[in-house]
């Protein structure tokens, strides 16, 4: 039996109507892809000039404290504590590769919220007004990686989860005691640790960020 030419007009209508639908779809997925591109993007090359910018602080940093500080081949051993308050970047690369992308960007979270916090007690015990002034500022793009990475867990899906209910990495270390440092010398030495976790943490991350990018390009 031959179909009606309203027949004809409702199938066509409805092809139409699924082809539209399929279309919608797929700009949504580039539309979604183009998004979590230009969030790891951002983010990456936030991460690289907060690394770039921690170098040149501290170097000098290093200056204010003077010798052994200063000196080129100097690294004091690590602090000793029994109590967690600065996360170490020393989980072995395995480990670390091996946890889930959300797992990952919620433990860079974890860090540089305990980071930002120790920088931040840095500046305030730095008597050199112009070093201060660098530590200050350094903690404002600190704070703006948090935000970009929390943007990024929410564009990637992951739900960013408050600090307290972050556990600490299997393999890391506390390197800075709750507790003031005894003397003028351990000051210091946890003064340099801050920032050489700092500044590992900024490049392992950077890694993280490069790794997504790959993926989304594959």
């Amino acid at each position: 039996m031959a179909k009606l030419p309203q027949d004809i007009h409702q199938a066509q209508l409805t092809l139409l109507l699924a082809a539209v639908m399929g279309c919608s779809q797929v700009l949504d997925q580039s539309v979604s892809l183009a998004s979590e591109r230009t969030s790891i993007e951002r983010t990456y090359e936030l991460t690289k000039y907060l690394d770039h910018q921690l170098k040149e602080i501290r170097d000098t940093y290093l200056s204010y404290l003077g010798p052994p500080f200063s000196d080129r081949d100097f690294s004091p051993p690590r602090p000793n504590s029994s109590s967690l308050s600065l996360p170490s970047a020393a989980t072995r690369v395995d480990l670390w590769r091996g946890l889930e992308n959300g797992v990952r960007l919620a433990q860079n979270q974890r860090a540089y919220t305990i980071l930002l916090c120790a920088v931040k007690e840095l500046a305030s015990s730095t008597l050199c007004p112009y070093l201060q002034s660098s530590l200050l500022h350094f903690c404002s793009g600190l704070s703006g990686l948090l935000g970009a990475i929390s943007g990024l867990m929410n564009t990637l899906g992951y739900t960013p989860p408050s600090h307290g209910n972050i556990p600490p990495l299997q393999g890391t270390t506390p390197i800075i005691s709750a507790a003031p440092a005894p003397n003028d010398f351990s000051r210091k030495v946890e003064g340099f640790w801050v920032l050489r976790e700092l500044q590992s943490w900024l490049q392992r991350s950077a890694k993280d960020f490069n790794r997504l990018k790959k993926r989304l390009r594959a």
